[in-house]
Formats: structure tokens, C-alpha cells, sequence
């Protein structure tokens, strides 16, 4: 038996679909860490590791390094924010949002390297 162009039923189907128009939003990083410049986040860590060797979460900076998977020297950067003055971290963690354009962490380490500190007042005095 042969079957012929005419002879193969039609399948008809009707639908009634419904679509509706969705807007999608971008995501944002929060609000917080979006703002939050490079150099204040890194004090902030500075802290953090000095915490949690103060706290008993690690023995030495070795560990902290392997706690947050960071190499030892970078922790070495890091925590060498510390040596700043006081007054320079109050600032620069209180700092309002145009006032560090210019700061970059490399420049406050060159601050840092400096062990008096009233001539790192004078440094960031300069920036």
C-alpha cells in the first residue's frame, strides 16, 4: 500500500500562548564594596590578620597566609600597613569618597616604609 501526498492526514494544532514582557535588572555589586577603595580594604585586612593571629585563628602569619590563601610575602605587605601612624589610618579608614582619588596602595606602603611618623604625616601631607 502506498500512501500519497493526499492521503497523509493533516495534523492541525492551536495554541494560546501568553507572553509577558519582563524587565531585567542588572546586577550591582552592593553598595558598600562598590565604593570601597583598594587601599581602605586593604587596612581593613591588615586588621584582620593582626585579629586573628591576637585571637588564636592562626599562630603566625605563615598560617594566616594559608587560612586565606594568600602567599606569605603578600601578607607581608599587607600587615606592613600597621606601621602606619595611627592619625594616617583613622584617615584614610574615615576618609570621605573624593579624597583618596589619588591613593594607591603602593603609595601608602612607600608611607608605611617610613618608621617615624611624623615624617609620614609629611609624606601624606604631600599626596
Amino acid at each position: 500500500m502506498t500512501l500519497e501526498a493526499n492521503d497523509v492526514p493533516k495534523l492541525e494544532f492551536e495554541f494560546q500562548v501568553t507572553l509577558k514582557k519582563v524587565a531585567r535588572r542588572a546586577r550591582k555589586a552592593p553598595e558598600s564594596a562598590a565604593r570601597t577603595h583598594p587601599a581602605v580594604r586593604t587596612l581593613v585586612m591588615a586588621h584582620r590578620i593582626e585579629a586573628m593571629i591576637r585571637e588564636g585563628g592562626a599562630r603566625t602569619y605563615a598560617d594566616a597566609a594559608r587560612a586565606l590563601g594568600l602567599s606569605r610575602a603578600r601578607i607581608a605587605q599587607i600587615t606592613a600597613l600597621l606601621l602606619l601612624s595611627p592619625a594616617i589610618q583613622e584617615a584614610v579608614l574615615n576618609a570621605p569618597p573624593g579624597r583618596l582619588v589619588s591613593l594607591t596602595v603602593r603609595r601608602l606602603s612607600g608611607i608605611a616604609a617610613e618608621p617615624n611618623w611624623e615624617a609620614q604625616g609629611a609624606l601624606w601631607a604631600k599626596l
